[in-house]
């Protein structure tokens, strides 16, 4: 690919609803622009952003794909985003570095979840963004449907800039609002111009209207001329556009056919029209050596610096970091320093990918987006800089995951290659982690939701040969204690030789610290211990609360006191009174009023109003103790509650169908607190049984 400076670039991220056309719109783009002979389809699974084989069986996408674009001088840097919520992490690193975003919705399906959450993705950066309307040669579609939904949710920033025209059931042209002229499609890839149809003329008034008022909302002159009845020459409503869509005031909308191949060259237009190039941006990062703030901008004239928005290990077409660069020039053979991990990075060869493909390039200038082949350290929201400007921008801030399973080899010895399978997959999704948990003797997997989950576990499978099994995680229950209790035990083995003597008597009761598992003291008085014995007895005690006697949970808040006991002069050990202590500690536990704790979450879940009353009640039905609820604007309603960590399990998949994917939540460790005696029963019953 050529190289391009940084006026001649635009960065746009694909976002919508997961199934509303992102990515058959980009194979549309690819098709006009000459990159394929002919276009994929999604079905048929040869598109050029979904490309991994689990994309391709399930239908829709799961990673973000970045397709460069030339078209007409211009570089357009497309990055088509996975639609559902499971894999937003994917849209998040995206949005980080875009410009810009088209927002893709099916004119068929409507205003989705995947669209308000698109817009709010958008909110976030302040990025200015258009609405693309999909499949507008189904019948089904309705545009007017969709353009008065998306001014009853954001207002007068709408701007319709088109309008379909539909002959026999066909689509076959459009109405340019702001021209007021309509066009058709010819047999050359063309348009012909003829007069707007009498059917059309409500819905070109009611569009130039609202055109119109988005123009007026620019400026206070613009806004008096409106209200005085005034007009507005065609180049003054381009220029206020102009400013408009680069500040977000305003939000045109377009619409097309993916399959038809049509509305594509007007949205490639508008993108270069409306849209801005990178130096048009602001980017600040800060210097490591004084904390001053470096004002980056994009500036090819400024000390080179890139940030590291995604990187991408697959075992095929091996590991690249795809970066930005956010100033100065790059060049092959390049070394810059990476601040975060303290060492220098040779840049080799730089390259552009396009979805799985990738190609050398010259060089890289200020605001663009390209792919460094097998960095030795450098991570997903690294810095790179130079030595003498060390800089680092603030890192992308991505969703937390808070679905997990417990999971295992199926195979034995497959450990270490599932280890490193995973460590490659967590460089490339940061929405996924691994934590061991020694404690209850399992390994836990998180990651966004169960489907999220899913497509790891075929992706182990499919890509690295692996096959792990996912099951309901061991909650962290904890033991303690409510009684005292005052026991001993006397352990005596006699066999040839030397035997075995160690006798402890020991009172339990519960220490008030539930931080710690145990408390330990010894009063022992006339040498019934020896002290050389202490360290043995506090031994006991420290393999006794690794997995208590009630269900073989770990203890907590216990104090142990050592107040008598005996030895024998040859034959007590230290194994001995450790074995002892074992036992007594078992049994005083036991006399003690034993009891289970269960960890409990404070949680919060974020749903439109509509849905309230539906979560509130199954959160009663999870023994969830509501705490209050507070309005958040934008109809959406924030739920908190503490619930218990057992009541969790598959509570993302309930919340999805409670409220049609709308619904969020998130939840930290709050306290243990005694768990019920039927859920205390059941949970010894069990592991009694796994003994």
């Amino acid at each position: 690919m050529n190289v391009f400076t940084t006026d001649k670039i635009r960065n746009v991220v694909l976002l919508g609803h997961g199934g509303s056309g992102k990515t058959s719109l980009v194979e549309a783009i690819a098709y006009l622009a000459g990159m394929t002979s002919r276009m994929g389809t999604v079905e048929n699974g040869n598109t050029i952003s979904d490309y991994d084989k689990e994309e391709v069986k399930r239908g829709f996408s799961l990673k973000t794909s970045v397709v460069p674009v030339a078209w007409e001088g211009y570089k357009i840097n497309l990055l088509d985003t996975p639609g559902y919520q499971d894999f937003i992490g994917e849209a998040e690193e995206a949005v980080a570095v875009a410009d810009a975003a088209i927002i893709v919705i099916s004119g068929k399906a409507g205003i989705e979840v995947g669209t308000k959450r698109a817009w709010d993705l958008c909110e976030k950066r302040n990025l200015p963004r258009m609405f693309f309307v999909t499949d507008m040669d189904d019948d089904k579609a309705s545009y007017r449907e969709v353009v008065e939904g998306l001014q009853e949710m954001y207002g007068k920033h709408i701007a319709p800039f088109h309008l379909p025209i539909r002959e026999n059931e066909q689509f076959v042209g459009y109405v340019n609002v702001i021209q007021q002229k309509a066009k058709r499609w010819n047999d050359k890839g063309t348009v012909d111009k003829f007069d707007v149809p009498d059917y059309s003329q409500e819905n070109l008034a009611i569009c130039r209207e609202a055109l119109l008022e988005a123009v007026a909302e620019t400026s206070e002159e613009y806004m008096e001329r409106y209200f005085g009845g005034d007009e507005f020459s065609e180049d003054e409503i381009r220029q206020a556009l102009r400013v408009g869509v680069e500040e977000g005031s305003v939000v045109p909308v377009l619409m097309g056919s993916n399959t038809l191949a049509r509305g594509q060259f007007t949205l490639m237009a508008d993108i270069i029209k409306y849209f801005p190039s990178p130096d048009r941006c602001k980017c600040a990062g800060i210097m490591t050596e004084n904390n001053e703030v470096f004002q980056a901008d994009f500036n090819f004239a400024k000390p080179k610096s890139a940030y590291i928005f995604k990187t991408v290990a697959d075992p095929f077409i091996g590991k690249y970091s795809l970066i930005k660069v956010n100033s100065g020039v790059l060049k092959p053979e390049d070394t810059l320093f990476n601040y975060h991990r303290d060492t220098d990075e040779r840049l080799g060869k730089l390259f552009t990918i396009c979805g799985n493909k990738v190609e050398e390039v010259k060089e890289l200038h200020a605001g663009d987006i390209g792919a460094l082949a097998k960095l030795t350290a450098s991570q997903t929201t690294d810095t790179l800089s130079t030595r003498k400007t060390p800089v680092t921008f603030i890192r992308t801030t991505i969703s937390k995951p808070y679905v997990y399973r417990r999971y295992q080899a199926k195979n034995k010895g497959d450990e270490d290659k599932i280890s490193q399978a995973l460590s490659k997959m967590m460089m490339e999704d940061l929405t996924l982690k691994t934590v061991n948990d020694g404690e209850n003797g399992q390994t836990l997997i998180y990651g966004i939701s169960a489907q999220h989950l899913d497509v790891v576990q075929n992706v182990l499978a499919e890509k690295y040969k692996v096959d792990i099994e996912l099951s309901r995680p061991r909650i962290a229950f904890k033991e303690t204690i409510n009684g005292k209790s005052d026991t001993e035990y006397k352990y005596k083995k006699q066999s040839g030789g030397h035997g075995q003597y160690g006798h402890v008597k020991i009172k339990m009761e519960p220490s008030g610290d539930m931080d710690k598992p145990y408390v330990f003291e010894q009063i022992v008085v006339g040498g019934a211990v020896p002290k050389n014995y202490f360290p043995a007895v506090e031994k006991g005690i420290i393999e006794s609360v690794k997995a208590g006697p009630l269900a073989k949970y770990p203890v907590m808040g216990v104090k142990v006191i050592l107040y008598d006991g005996s030895y024998h002069t040859v034959d007590s050990s230290e194994l001995a009174f450790k074995v002892a202590t074992e036992q007594a500690f078992k049994k005083g536990f036991m006399d003690a009023k034993p009891v289970l704790l269960e960890p409990i979450a404070s949680l919060t879940v974020l749903v439109p109003d509509e849905f309230t009353g539906d979560v509130m009640g199954d959160l009663n039905k999870r023994r969830a103790r509501v705490l209050g609820m507070n309005p958040t604007g934008k109809g959406l309603q924030e739920i908190m509650a503490d619930i218990p960590y057992l009541e969790l399990y598959e509570y993302d998949t309930k919340l999805y169908s409670m409220t049609r994917g709308s619904g969020i939540f998130s939840y930290e460790f709050a306290r243990y607190e005694q768990a019920p005696d039927d859920v205390a029963k059941a949970e010894i019953e069990k592991n009694k049984d796994q003994a």
